[in-house]
């Protein structure tokens, strides 16, 4: 495993200074000041000076590269250009030179050849894409079943049909934009036991009821099913929760669209059962680990 922070550190970074050290001794700048300009300690600018500093050929022969060093050295040298506007202006470019098919990009997917997988649109740092926004939504649902996993008592609460914890990302649409427990959480032998590491497209039931309470504009990314009391239900009351009561006997989507619709705030949904059909509390939240702090409350 490499992340691209490391080609940043290991080839580009090295590659840049060089190139800039040499622009501007070209300029006329001593190494004292070439090491001021720069932040680095003077026998580093001796060693690009004299080659002894590993560089990129890739990277040196870049257009853009090539361009803003010449750019920055023009500016460094006559003062027009502090060295935190040629820091910005540098970390601006290895961003755009991360986006797939750019010189980074490409030593990226080479050392890290799956990454090709991904596609040509596939950026490391840019927050939206999906691979990053999916790997977040499961690392905090990674988290949110280990508080579960480490609450005393915990398998109390899981129901017969057993619990899962979900959560989807931002824009989720539709199951398979949610990710779950494969199989379910269930109680073995008085020990709550996740059978698997989460995956998407795995929950169907608490992920229609997250989607359907999403739809009527609910401001919930995760939701997990317990077991129903009315006891538990007052203390999620008490505890700042609003619960709003659905019919699991009729449609689902629609039954909980009618419950949110009624009480807007609601980040408890409950259904109080009726034959052949188990009564659930659904706690709701803004992420996977605070809908496990909620129900880690109640033991």
């Amino acid at each position: 495993m490499q992340f691209v922070e490391e080609i940043v550190v290991d080839e580009f970074l090295p590659t840049v200074r060089s190139m800039l050290a040499t622009a501007l001794r070209e300029r006329g700048l001593t190494q004292s000041e070439v090491a001021q300009v720069l932040g680095i300690s003077q026998s580093a600018v001796s060693k690009y000076a004299h080659g002894d500093v590993t560089t990129n050929d890739r990277i040196a022969g870049d257009e853009r590269i090539e361009a803003l060093v010449e750019e920055l050295a023009d500016g460094l040298a006559s003062g027009d250009v502090t060295p935190v506007r040629a820091l910005i202006e540098i970390e601006v470019l290895v961003r755009e030179l991360e986006t797939g098919g750019d010189v980074l990009a490409q030593l990226h997917e080479e050392a890290v050849p799956e990454l090709a997988d991904h596609g040509s649109s596939f950026r490391v740092h840019d927050p939206e894409n999906d691979l990053r926004t999916s790997e977040r939504v499961l690392s905090s649902l990674r988290r949110g079943l280990r508080i579960l996993e480490n609450a005393s008592g915990f398998a109390s609460l899981i129901p017969a049909v057993g619990s899962n914890l979900v959560a989807c990302t931002p824009d989720a649409d539709d199951i398979d934009d949610v990710a779950g427990v494969p199989g379910r959480i269930f109680d073995v032998k008085g020990q709550a036991t996740v059978p698997t590491d989460p995956e998407f497209g795995v929950s169907e039931h608490v992920a229609t009821i997250l989607l359907a309470s999403r739809r009527h504009d609910a401001p919930v990314s995760a939701a997990i099913n317990i077991a129903y009391s009315p006891e538990l239900l007052d203390r999620l009351v008490e505890s700042g929760h609003t619960a709003a009561e659905f019919d699991e006997s009729n449609d689902i989507v629609s039954s909980v669209g009618a419950a949110v619709e009624n009480e807007p705030e609601a980040t408890v949904l409950y259904q109080t059962g009726r034959m052949g059909i188990e009564p659930l509390i659904y706690v709701l939240g803004s992420d996977a680990e605070s809908v496990a702090d909620d129900v880690r409350s109640l033991l």
